[in-house]
């Protein structure tokens, strides 16, 4: 029983108390990547700690109901429970109910979860079929299509094909060079599954909406997927041309790249960032403090495990 209260103390602590420290971590996008992974890693690992105490408990379960019913009377009351309590018929089908009713609750927060995400999907595929339906191809530009609309607006819609949506209003203030910027923006979002990513987390952020690491984590996720993909449009392209195309597409008017230094104070996180680069000192002390904590989050359950007890009969009712 200790190792299964171990574990779930874990997932607990890290969904509770990891959020803040993550967002320190990752506010600036110095390591967008990296950021991306560490706080996916952290949703992975609370998720996966569930699991291990799950699999804690039904062992306890097959290994000897009485057994169990012992182990968790010694848990919750300490020296206070003996043989007559935890031996009772009383106690027993309380214990049953417990059981049953946490069967119930974890089928029905998959079948939430699942829910969400198929229905997001759906969507997708939808509005996908539909922009390509309406919109007329973008010369040149492969799977991209234009919507007729006067605000600026370019995003990606993953399907079968796969969709880059731009409105007329981002073709009039973007230059060719800036439009190759936004293209290679969002093919990188395409690439990197980024919807994927974004559709998950939103889906554990439905199913479970009172942990706070599920409930920031998407949009958290969905802000470090973005500045990936300018890191990979900044690759493709100069920096100077993605932060003039941003500024375009923000104001929604054309920036030429002399104008940059007379808009610098106004820019948006993204740009500000693009703009200004963090040293390669900070950016080694970043990367390393996201490793860290990647590491500590992967080996953790695995050494709780280990030094608390096997996942045996034995390990679980051992004092």
């Amino acid at each position: 029983m200790r190792p299964a209260l171990l574990v779930f103390g874990h997932a607990l602590a890290v969904a509770w108390f990891l959020p803040a420290l993550l967002s320190r971590l990752t506010s600036s996008g110095i390591s967008a990547r990296l950021g991306l992974a560490a706080w996916l890693t952290a949703m992975a690992s609370v998720l996966a700690s569930v699991v291990v105490a799950l699999q804690y408990l039904a062992v306890a379960a097959i290994a000897g109901w009485s057994q169990l019913a012992e182990a968790v009377c010694r848990s919750v009351t300490g020296g206070r429970c003996t043989a007559v309590v935890y031996r009772s018929a009383a106690f027993e089908f309380a214990l049953g109910v417990a059981a049953v009713a946490a069967a119930l609750a974890l089928a029905l927060l998959a079948w939430r979860y699942g829910r969400s995400v198929q229905r997001a999907q759906q969507r997708t595929r939808a509005h996908a079929e539909a922009a390509r339906i309406t919109g007329r191809r973008l010369a040149g530009a492969g799977a991209a299509v234009v919507l007729d609309a006067a605000r600026p607006a370019a995003y990606c819609v993953p399907g079968r094909p796969a969709a880059i949506v731009l409105t007329s209003g981002a073709l009039a203030v973007l230059d060719p060079r800036q439009l190759t910027a936004v293209l290679a923006h969002e093919r990188a979002h395409l690439a990197g599954r980024h919807h994927v990513l974004i559709a998950l987390t939103r889906g554990l952020a439905a199913t479970f909406p009172g942990v706070p690491l599920f409930t920031r984590g998407p949009a958290e996720v969905a802000r470090l997927a973005e500045m990936c993909a300018d890191d990979a449009a900044a690759r493709h392209s100069s920096r100077s041309t993605l932060i003039t195309a941003l500024l375009a597409m923000g104001t929604g008017a054309a920036v030429p790249a002399a104008a940059l230094a007379a808009t610098t104070c106004a820019v948006a996180a993204r740009v500000q960032r693009l703009l200004e680069p963090a040293r390669p000192a900070c950016h080694a002390r970043n990367r390393l403090a996201l490793i860290t904590v990647m590491l500590l989050l992967a080996l953790v359950p695995a050494l709780v495990t280990r030094f608390a007890g096997p996942l045996t009969a034995h390990g679980l009712y051992g004092a």
